[in-house]
């Protein structure tokens, strides 16, 4: 079935839509408290909805998942890949803010976060990546049993259905893979685009000249190297799948599983039950009206690495001062709830393209609607054009890689004594080959909030951004309040700490140090050929001729004076929307260094789990989207497992 729907900009674009489903689930909330759970689920996100098809398959478990925001999987604002990121700050997105920022020049950031069932799954870029096989040891080195690369593979694999590209496409556009390292029966159907922009068709040539060399099996627990991303699109109809689609249409019709949307949780029910502090149910509310559900066997938290914290703390479970300071009754006092916050940063240089090659970027199909018009019918006719086009062009290096050794020696000398396990981990990869902890992307339009785009002319974005920050934040309720305490209505305080302290110092320099080979990237032919000049920041010295010839690699300024990007960084830097770790495992550690064991349980609490990216303890070097459905994947495993049930 072909519906129409109107975009806002008045050009019609037909979306596919399955007949038997409809957007919204149909249960109210009065019914929903009325049903006897086995398992609720706090969030129907990315790792939430995952839980719940593989949990409401069995068919005698009753299952539930309440999710804040509505259900829209046919809206094509999130649907269409070539409209993503229009959709940041919009009614879908939570629209949260950091605190200001003072190594950042006291700047508040924006932090979107979906808000809307299949989560920040339905609003992200669709990028298709893993980690390295030394990211998840990591997690296992720390005593989290389980948690290595070997283990985790087995749930990359169950989540997707990989489609290969043909022999012509993989040659023309690097789009490798490698058969035995993805899954081809799972939920989410990976694919490679059938466009790429023209910057794309540069991307391997360049870093190749530069020693990144072209990673044909980056899935194999090395993705170092440059590589075409697969991404999270039907192969069919091109449009973005997301859990929601995945993971909950195909299974809506369980008489098992009931989704409430549009209503916020309050609090996580803990009572005191034999002398055991445990998870009994959900608090929320919907049309002013509050109601409970229970759950005679366990809550399960996905509300991510912004809300999870949040809601554990709101119930009691978390710093006993901050708890008191917000007037929460303190259950269990583990101060490292809202801690451990870690997230990639990110900056985005603007260059100007050569106006003779007439290319089209999102700015263009912004700003002119003839040509939205016509991307529109191309789009919607046969699945082509810029709208069915997603940036794909990614590489990841290692620090020895793009920075002189020298250097590097001498920013390893001013690392911090490490002062835990994770640190000395941590430490410990710096000066390794086979961590990719700088990301380059590269691809056209002006993707910066701090560079205003001229009438006429067209951009390319470089981005660059650290997967392995050693300056971590944290997110907790507000404690300063003029009522009796905190609700979840209060936005939380989310504070980076962007570069703070000696260790953001450190990330500081690796980020200018990563910037220049950055710039150095789009000063080397063959990209250099599309390029005619750096406009943010603008040059520190005059540019080279505009439209080097095709052989040539220019330099704006002699290896002896190297640019110092660090103000700019200060300046401009933002997030690349990947925070993790505020309900980290704890490993051998247990309550002392994290909120959950190896299990997703939480410390303290029975019949309480975590299961989204807040409770990876350390971060990848990778976009964490298939990593999250893994955890997903994994959690209702081990759920099973522990009931008897797998």
């Amino acid at each position: 079935m072909c519906q129409v729907i109107r975009l806002s900009n008045g050009y019609p674009i037909h979306a596919m839509a399955d007949p038997s489903h409809v957007d919204e689930p149909s249960i109210t909330p009065s019914a929903f408290s009325s049903i006897p759970f086995d398992f609720l689920i706090i969030g129907g996100g990315t790792a939430g909805l995952v839980i719940a098809a593989r949990l409401s398959a069995v068919p005698n478990l009753v299952v539930g998942v309440v999710e804040a925001g509505p259900a829209c999987c046919s809206d094509p604002l999130l649907t269409v890949p070539g409209r993503f990121g229009e959709a940041l700050g919009s009614h879908y997105d939570w629209k949260f803010d950091t605190v200001p920022q003072p190594a950042l020049g006291e700047r508040t950031l924006a932090w979107p976060r979906g808000k809307l069932l299949g989560g920040t799954s339905a609003l992200n870029f669709m990028t298709w990546t893993r980690g390295n096989r030394s990211d998840y040891d990591a997690w296992k080195e720390l005593g989290n049993e389980g948690w290595g690369w070997q283990d985790m593979l087995t749930y990359f694999k169950r989540t997707e259905a990989l489609h290969q590209s043909d022999t012509s496409h993989i040659s023309l556009h690097k789009s490798h893979t490698s058969p035995s390292n993805h899954g081809t029966d799972g939920p989410v159907a990976t694919v490679f685009s059938n466009e790429f922009s023209v910057p794309h068709q540069h991307w391997h040539g360049t870093l190749d000249k530069l020693g990144i060399e072209t990673n044909p099996n980056h899935f194999s627990g090395n993705n170092l190297g440059a590589f075409t991303t697969l991404t999270s699109v039907d192969p069919t109809t091109r449009t973005r799948i997301s859990s929601a689609t995945a993971y909950y249409q195909p299974n809506a019709d369980r008489p098992n599983l009931h989704v409430l949307t549009d209503t916020l949780v309050e609090k996580i029910e803990v009572e005191e039950v034999n002398g055991t502090f445990t998870a009994t149910g959900v608090a929320y509310t919907s049309d002013g009206r509050t109601y409970v559900a229970k759950a005679a066997r366990e809550v399960i938290l996905c509300a991510g690495s912004v809300q999870s914290p949040q809601l554990l703390e709101l119930s009691g479970i978390g710093d006993a001062d901050i708890l008191r300071a917000a007037g929460i009754d303190v259950k269990v006092a583990n101060p490292n709830v809202g801690e451990n916050l870690q997230d990639h940063m990110m900056t985005a240089t603007i260059y100007e393209l050569d106006p003779s090659l007439d290319l089209t970027g999102p700015d263009e199909l912004r700003a002119d609607p003839l040509l939205a018009k016509a991307a529109f019918e191309a789009y919607s006719t046969t699945q082509s054009g810029p709208y069915a086009m997603l940036p794909c062009a990614l590489s990841y290096a290692s620090l020895p890689q793009v920075i002189p050794p020298a250097t590097l020696q001498s920013l390893l000398t001013r690392l911090p004594p490490p002062s835990s396990p994770r640190d000395e981990i941590l430490h410990r990869q710096f000066s390794t080959q086979d961590r990719g902890q700088i990301e380059f992307l590269f691809d056209i339009g002006n993707w910066s909030p701090h560079y205003a785009s001229s009438p006429g002319k067209v951009y390319g974005t470089m981005l660059m951004m650290l997967q392995l920050p050693l300056s971590w934040g944290s997110i907790h309720i507000r404690t300063s309040r003029a009522s009796a305490s905190a609700s979840v209505s209060d936005s939380p305080v989310i504070n980076p700490r962007y570069l703070e302290g000696a260790r953001g110092n450190v990330d500081l320099d690796i980020m200018a140090e990563a910037q220049r080979f950055a710039d150095r990237i789009c000063r080397t032919s063959p990209l250099a050929s599309i390029i005619h000049e750096r406009v943010y920041p603008p040059p520190a010295s005059p540019s080279p001729s505009p439209f080097p010839s095709p052989s040539s690699t220019h330099e704006s300024r002699s290896e002896s004076e190297p640019e110092d990007f660090r103000p700019w960084i200060k300046a401009s830097l933002t997030t690349d929307w990947h925070p993790i770790g505020t309900c980290g495992m704890g490993g051998s550690g247990g309550i002392a260094a994290g909120v959950v064991d190896a299990r997703l349980r939480v410390y303290g609490v029975q019949g309480l789990r975590v299961a989204d990216a807040s409770v990876m303890p350390l971060h990848i070097c990778s976009h964490p989207q298939a990593t999250v459905y893994a955890i997903g994947e994994k959690a209702a495993d081990m759920v099973l497992q522990d009931y008897g049930l797998r």
